[in-house]
């Protein structure tokens, strides 16, 4: 059976992975094991963040309906009940920019809650 030799199959997944971690700090950016472990930490601290973004600007959003349905003297939870009622299928992102960009508009979504809460 004839010799195999792995080096530079070796030597292409050691530079792919130090590749990846260009940036770090000490020994994590160049000696491979501890690369290798830095960055399988790194990858799932990466998935987490993402869900927890999508979790943030939800808050943010809800915030910024909040002040702009406060502007009008109506509280967060009257006007997002209102609406549902009112049959307004806005998801909560467009009403925050709504709020923010449009304030005209969103003072008539918030009249339309009104008027479908009483």
């Amino acid at each position: 059976m004839t010799r195999v030799k792995r080096g530079t199959v070796t030597k292409k997944r050691h530079k792919r992975l130090l590749k990846q971690t260009k940036g770090f700090w000490g020994q994590r950016k160049n000696i491979f094991r501890r690369a290798k472990e830095t960055l399988l930490r790194a990858m799932a601290y990466a998935f987490i963040g993402r869900k927890q973004k999508k979790r943030d600007m939800r808050g943010l959003f809800i915030v910024r309906i909040k002040a702009g349905a406060q502007k009008h003297d109506m509280s967060y939870n009257h006007f997002m009940h209102g609406l549902k009622k009112a049959g307004v299928t806005l998801n909560r992102k467009m009403l925050s920019q709504l709020a923010i960009f449009e304030p005209q508009g969103f003072s008539k979504l918030v009249e339309v809650a009104k008027k479908s809460r009483s």
